[in-house]
């Protein structure tokens, strides 16, 4: 079991910047990689960012890509995604979620076994 606790989400204007954070703990927290995925009112579970827990591998969905950045400490069983030049089209719910460490089909919600409560972003134009 892994227990995830995301925090950092707030409300911000467009440009803005914000910085979420995930622990993760259980006995196999140790063995899982991280990432992130958000999911906005009417619309699906949507990819944002993953890392690999050995070799720090990260990956974005394209419309983050140059204004977000994912960073773990496997030390202390976290993960952060820092969110600069924030857009109205970003406000949604941000969810932590674990997944063995591989990277293939990172991008896929159905490969990741444990998720958070979720964290509310959002931007004001």
């Amino acid at each position: 079991q892994v227990q995830l606790v995301e925090s950092g989400g707030g409300a911000v204007q467009a440009g803005g910047s914000l910085r979420l954070s995930c622990a993760a703990s259980g006995r196999s927290a140790t063995t899982y990689a991280l990432g992130w995925f958000r999911q906005a009112p009417g619309k699906e579970r949507e990819f944002v960012a993953y890392i690999t827990r050995s070799s720090f591998l990260t990956y974005y969905a394209d419309s983050v890509k140059g204004r977000f950045t994912i960073s773990g400490d496997n030390a202390k069983n976290t993960v952060a995604l820092q969110m600069n030049n924030l857009r109205p089209e970003d406000t949604a719910a941000y969810y932590c979620a674990a997944r063995p460490n591989y990277v293939s089909d990172y991008g896929n919600r159905m490969s990741y076994n444990y998720w958070g409560q979720g964290t509310q972003v959002t931007v004001s134009s």
